[in-house]
């Protein structure tokens, strides 16, 4: 039995609609900005600028979502998260535990740092009435992938989702790619998502119920120069994706993958160099980069009973990238 729960799939069904990320309720002050500039010729004299301009400016300062509302229906549901002690990952545990699903998740153990980072969410996560458990689990080791899912499902009750999210990234021309760093992002991105998968499917399908997400990337469908490794990693998750909803589908067990563009997390703004990120907001039809909860929005929507007519696809969370 699942505490808060039972083992069976949730007996309500609810959805939540995360608020807008602006707000135009509060009227410009016109004495200060953004509705007037100086002259060029800097005497004083002040002239109106096109509405449409001040629109788009207040756009662009509007671009970081407030937070995610919880989701009726899923309350003492049993979740793992891959990765979640930063970045994308936290905010979809974060989002989970606002919607009373308790959360499981690893970490890569690193050193102190990594450590240090995973207190501090398991922390956030507990300060939302939600048990909490985490390890530090390498997602390319099998059998410690398996004894820290059976230890979670044991600890918490249950599992009902599993949202593989952990992954790394090794940029490099393929001809000066090494071996180990095009083993080991497929080995992180793609080989351990399918172990996750394979410990946690045969708990689904005896209870004849489960969601599973695994966080793929835009990079899947449309490659950029210096990730033959990545991009081959997260496509292969589309297909693995699309096999799992097929085998697991007659056990009432949802998968289906989300496709993040540029999301700003640290590793993004502290690796990628800005003349890129400047390409990508260009490139987007919103004109700006993604934040974390907008992935995780996308997530606790699909593993929610609102989705629970869908299986098998592909959500772009990538502000219109690949239009």
């Amino acid at each position: 039995m699942t505490p808060g729960g039972n083992d069976g799939p949730p007996a309500g069904s609810g959805r939540g609609r995360p608020p807008r990320s602006g707000s135009w309720d509060d009227p410009p002050d016109w004495d200060d900005e953004p509705g007037w500039d100086e002259d060029e010729g800097g005497v004083g004299e002040r002239v109106a600028r096109p509405a449409v301009e001040q629109l788009l400016e207040e756009v662009e300062a509007e671009t970081r979502p407030r937070g995610l509302l919880a989701v009726g229906g899923m309350r003492g549901r049993v979740a793992i998260v891959t990765g979640a002690s930063s970045g994308i990952g936290r905010a979809i545990a974060v989002a989970l535990a606002r919607s009373g699903v308790h959360i499981g998740f690893n970490w890569l153990d690193t050193g102190p740092e990594s450590r240090a980072e995973a207190e501090s969410a398991a922390a956030e996560l507990e300060g939302l009435k939600v048990r909490v458990r985490h390890r530090g689990v390498d997602c390319s080791d099998p059998r410690g992938v398996e004894a820290f899912v059976a230890w979670v499902t044991e600890e918490l009750g249950g599992l009902h989702i599993l949202v593989n999210n952990a992954g790394i990234a090794r940029d490099r021309a393929l001809w000066h790619m090494s071996d180990d760093e095009w083993e080991d992002v497929l080995s992180t991105n793609l080989t351990g998502t399918f172990w996750f998968l394979r410990a946690c499917a045969s708990h689904m399908r005896r209870q004849e119920y489960g969601k599973i997400v695994n966080i793929s990337s835009v990079h899947a469908i449309r490659s950029e120069f210096g990730l033959a490794n990545y991009s081959a990693s997260k496509a292969g998750l589309l297909g693995l994706t699309r096999s799992a909803a097929k085998e697991l589908g007659p056990s009432n067990v949802n998968v289906n993958a989300v496709a993040p563009g540029y999301i700003r997390t640290t590793r993004l703004t502290g690796a990628v160099p800005s003349e890129i990120l400047d390409r990508a907001r260009e490139g987007s039809a919103l004109g700006r980069l993604g934040d974390p909860q907008d992935v995780a929005g996308a997530v606790l929507f699909l593993c929610s009973e609102a989705a629970r007519h869908i299986t098998g696809v592909v959500l772009p969370v990538d502000g219109g990238h690949l239009l």
